[in-house]
């Protein structure tokens, strides 16, 4: 890492320190190298960086190599990048060994463990609740693993996790309404309905971002929903703003089971920062449902919230127990990862320049958020839901 040397000029108005280190007004202390690997989880086809990310890293001073063929899935060419200012690398080996700063989307895979460097920067999600294997891997690398999924504002927001959880809200009602057809396994029910037929009835599990976007979908749909949470406040909220055809229900297990038989689509929405999510349908219920029920579990990168999902991937999304669809694919977003990838860099963009700009331990002094997100450094778990 090099350290720059900078004069700052003041004008007639001061600048306070604070206003220094907010993007994008800051001064960068350090030149950085950045990589950007393929992501090669099965069907990933986002990419960590889009070509206005790595233009806008370069022009901060920083250089920037792309994985050849990183961006393709999200259509994304090596021109564009090498347009940006990029340098394009074929091999994932010579991204790691290269770079000071590696930018992802998905956690780091077994094949990817030993390209680590010791004191390298990892800018990605990784869940670690959901793996003591990815834990101990990292510890044993001895890198700065700072976890998009953590970043937490002062309002306890997550930035970072925000927008993935927005499309992923959408895509459990896209993913559940066909999965409802008969071809598919399921009931054979469309989600609105049609005259004098009933619609879908739609369970949500959890009145955060992915349960927000995914009752907006549903109710756009004509599907009769019921999200359940346990903050009044935020149900208050929601039955402001959801449709008519959208009840909020207090969640008690009690309050789930009595709709489990008369449910169609049941999407699993739960988040708690950085740990494991809690199993609210267990194998128990399942007898309760009827065969050809579809179960969306979005929670499941984070361990799930029903007890019977275990993690799968675009090849082979559903899987059926005891005659209920399960649908447990641990990188939703990727499905459509030109708006993903797009989404996410303009996201994690403003706190990338952070880190390159200051390095990344005066950049995680200096900004809680940041801080929140760093769990692993050289050898220490710094959060305790991972410990």
């Amino acid at each position: 890492m090099v350290i720059r040397i900078f004069a700052l000029y003041y004008t007639s108005s001061m600048v306070t320190a604070s206003e220094i280190f907010r993007w994008p007004f800051f001064l960068n202390l350090f030149v950085m190298v950045i990589g950007v690997p393929t992501e090669i989880k099965s069907q990933e086809f986002r990419v960590g960086l889009t070509p206005a990310g790595a233009q806008a890293l370069q022009n901060a001073g920083h250089t920037v190599y792309i994985q050849q063929g990183a961006g393709m899935g999200s259509g994304f060419l090596d021109v564009d990048y090498e347009n940006a200012g990029a340098q394009i690398l074929r091999e994932p080996i010579d991204i790691f060994q290269k770079a000071e700063m590696i930018i992802k989307v998905k956690e780091p895979l077994v094949s990817e463990y030993n390209l680590i460097k010791p004191n390298q920067i990892l800018f990605t999600y990784f869940h670690f609740a959901a793996s003591q294997s990815l834990i101990d891997a990292m510890v044993k690398s001895k890198a700065i693993c700072i976890a998009y999924e953590t970043v937490e504002l002062a309002d306890r927001s997550l930035p970072l996790l925000t927008p993935m959880s927005e499309v992923a809200g959408r895509l459990a009602i896209q993913f559940g309404a066909y999965y409802l057809g008969k071809p598919q396994g399921g009931k054979g029910k469309l989600m609105g309905g049609v005259p004098g037929v009933k619609p879908a009835k739609v369970l949500i599990l959890g009145g955060g971002v992915v349960g927000t976007q995914a009752a907006k979908m549903a109710a756009g749909l004509g599907a009769q929903v019921i999200i359940f949470d346990t903050n009044l406040a935020r149900l208050r909220y929601l039955s402001d703003v959801l449709p008519a055809n959208v009840q909020t229900e207090f969640s008690t297990q009690h309050a789930i089971e009595a709709h489990l038989s008369t449910a169609d689509l049941i999407v699993g929405a739960v988040l708690l920062h950085g740990a494991k999510a809690p199993h609210l349908i267990k194998k128990e219920h399942l007898k309760h449902m009827e065969p050809g029920t579809v179960l969306v579990d979005v929670a499941v990168d984070q361990g799930g919230c029903i007890e019977t999902c275990r993690p799968t991937t675009h090849e082979n999304p559903v899987f059926e127990v005891d005659g209920i669809i399960h649908y447990c694919v641990a990188n939703m977003p990727g499905a459509v990862p030109q708006t993903s990838t797009m989404a996410l860099t303009q996201a994690t963009l403003p706190y990338a320049l952070q880190i390159a700009n200051l390095g990344w331990a005066k950049a995680c002094s200096l900004h809680d958020a940041l801080q929140k997100g760093l769990s692993i450094s050289q050898g220490k778990i710094l959060k305790a839901e991972i410990s």
